[in-house]
């Protein structure tokens, strides 16, 4: 189960702000019990590119072979 404050995997892109699958973000809210979730994505600097209300599939949890990789994001 997803729970605030957790990280999760972007399941689909986003080109309208600048994510991609495979993206990692931080729930900062669980709407009813997991319809949904409020998601922030940021730069690891902590510049936040986006808050997006996501479907569960669109996300899922970090599973523990899951590894980070670096790219570069547009940053206004």
């Amino acid at each position: 189960m997803i729970r605030e404050l957790d990280s999760v995997v972007l399941r689909v892109d986003k080109p309208e702000l600048g994510l991609e699958a495979g993206d990692v973000g931080t729930v900062v809210h669980v709407y009813g019990g997991g319809e949904g979730y409020e998601v922030e994505f940021a730069t690891l600097t902590g510049h936040t590119l986006g808050v997006l209300t996501l479907a569960p599939e669109e996300v899922r949890a970090v599973e523990e072979s899951d590894l980070l990789h670096v790219r570069r994001a547009e940053v206004a």
